[in-house]
């Protein structure tokens, strides 16, 4: 082979190299629009969040009242808050898997109208056992244990039978089956899904988020 076929040769190689990097790199921005994208239905304008706001780790939990397994988790993700101060936000998301609890989210979401989401979901995980039965939700229980909340009653009634109640309800349902949620509690840390689930894995992606971000 002479110098000219070996020149062209090494041009061909060098110019496929170039268009295989040019290839991955764009599936490279792809997949990383694709997750932006993910992230917009991830997280909602306008949800509960407990944490700073401009906290840059966010973990997302789609979760369901009437789940015993959301009830324990409750105060383990806020040790997460405090465990890292300033950096780290939940916000939470309705996943009423359980009968009964499609009503019970419209109370949470009703309370957090008016800035009680936090203590109104305490209470109902407190006392879980009172309003459910056999994982059955029974709403008017759940509502007369939140009785005692500085709430406008008739407010709250209006806003638990509203139109705009049940579409952030329906929002968050459907959000769910689209990011393949199919038990509670879930969660997504800065758009990442907690895979294996556990609080040990849950406290990996936490540090895992706290690292890119800070």
């Amino acid at each position: 082979m002479n110098k000219k076929s070996l020149f062209i040769s090494a041009s061909l190689i060098i110019l496929l190299a170039f268009i295989g990097a040019a290839t991955i790199f764009k599936a490279n921005n792809s997949h990383q629009s694709a997750k932006v994208e993910n992230l917009d239905i991830i997280e909602r304008v306008g949800a509960p969040i407990k944490g700073p706001l401009e906290a840059k780790v966010t973990i997302v939990e789609f979760f369901d009242p009437a789940c015993e397994t959301c009830s324990a988790f409750y105060p383990l993700v806020n040790n997460l808050i405090k465990r890292y101060p300033g950096k780290v936000k939940v916000m939470m998301r309705y996943t009423p898997f359980h009968k009964g609890s499609d009503q019970v989210v419209k109370l949470l979401e009703a309370a957090h109208l008016q800035e009680q989401f936090w203590p109104a979901v305490e209470i109902l995980f407190a006392k879980q056992q009172a309003w459910t039965r056999h994982h059955v939700a029974q709403p008017q229980s759940a509502r007369a244990l939140l009785k005692d909340l500085p709430l406008d009653s008739a407010q709250f009634m209006r806003d638990v039978s509203s139109e705009n109640v049940s579409k952030v309800i329906m929002q968050d349902i459907a959000d769910g089956k689209t990011l393949e949620v199919r038990a509670t509690p879930q969660f997504f840390v800065n758009g990442k899904p907690l895979v294996n689930f556990g609080y040990e894995q849950l406290t990996q992606l936490v540090e895992e988020a706290i690292a890119e971000a800070y």
